[in-house]
């Protein structure tokens, strides 16, 4: 995420038009539920310029969008639970809510200190990233609040790109968690249970969210360092440049990256070639602060605005 007291900035910026056909839907009604080692050197890359790329004939090359949530909360983070229902992170509210088949929200936890990122599990577990504590914490089934389940080296501040910990992302070749822990630097891999904490990388700007792909290689934006930090299995990170604000990071069903870059002058959800590095814009405008993004197994991709108050899903047509 953007640094939060930087955010107000934004505000003045009036998207307001989506770069594809939107259709907003009535705000949705909001129900309750129960409230409650080892260090990698990092090695440069050449960056890759933003140029558009070719796209095959699997990949899709138009969207159309569709708003999904509009006007009353502010998303941030996004994910699917076990059921296939939209999760959605309000870092303002304090908050992780369920988006609804009919269009109404169900907050899931209150009371949070800054919810960022969200992980299900498989046993309806939980995982949530916690800012403003720079925490792990994890709200098991039936549960009306969550515990802690790891409390990071990092100290969060209110010094320009030092704020705490925002997305994170489940390595499922090793089911465990990819967590950045964005006031120092570092990127770890740690245990479900919370036990165990391995670094991965270190001497990343501020790294935010994260990816696995099914090679079990890590991906990471930087979101102060203008760049996407790639882990491979072994531990060799690169980094992939060209970006300039990369917030959240997610793949297609393609083997595609798609990156959200909130820098200003981007304001942008890109997808990158794996094959060739090139980029590829697929929306920009409308965007006030992009946040959140998934990817569904029909190619639907999602996007959160949390200062457009918005989600938006984009179907390929």
């Amino acid at each position: 995420m953007f640094t939060k007291h930087a955010s107000a900035v934004c505000t003045s910026i009036l998207f307001c038009l989506v770069l594809l056909t939107s259709c907003t839907k009535s705000p949705p009604a909001i129900t309750t539920a129960s409230t409650p080692t080892r260090t990698v050197v990092i090695s440069p890359t050449v960056p890759l310029a933003p140029t558009v790329s070719a796209t095959s004939a699997t990949t899709p090359t138009h969207y159309t969008a569709r708003v999904l949530l509009s006007g009353q909360l502010r998303p941030d983070d996004l994910a699917f639970d076990a059921q296939g229902h939209l999760l959605f992170s309000d870092f303002y509210h304090g908050t992780v809510s369920r988006l609804n088949a009919d269009g109404s929200v169900t907050v899931l936890v209150s009371g949070l200190a800054g919810p960022e990122g969200i992980v299900p599990l498989a046993d309806g577990t939980m995982i949530i990233a916690e800012q403003r504590t720079n925490r792990i914490l994890a709200l098991a089934p039936g549960e009306k609040s969550p515990t802690v389940l790891r409390t990071l080296p990092g100290v969060p501040s209110t010094a320009p790109c030092k704020d705490g910990v925002d997305g994170i992302a489940l390595d499922a070749t090793t089911n465990t968690l990819i967590v950045p822990d964005s006031p120092i630097g570092n990127v770890y891999r740690m245990s479900l249970d919370g036990t165990k904490l391995m670094l991965l990388a270190s001497g990343i700007v501020r790294p935010v969210g994260a990816a696995v792909d099914a090679q079990g290689t890590v991906y990471v934006a930087d979101e102060c360092g203008g760049a996407v930090v790639r882990i491979s299995p072994a531990g060799k990170a690169t980094r992939m440049g060209g970006f300039g604000m990369p917030d959240d990071v997610a793949f297609d069903q393609h083997g595609n990256l798609l990156v959200i870059d909130l820098q200003v002058s981007i304001h942008a959800l890109i997808r990158v070639s794996q094959s060739t590095g090139k980029h590829e814009t697929l929306a920009s405008a409308g965007f006030i602060e992009p946040q959140g993004l998934v990817v569904d197994s029909k190619d639907d991709i999602y996007v959160s605005d949390d200062y457009a108050d918005k989600i938006v899903e984009f179907l390929p047509v």
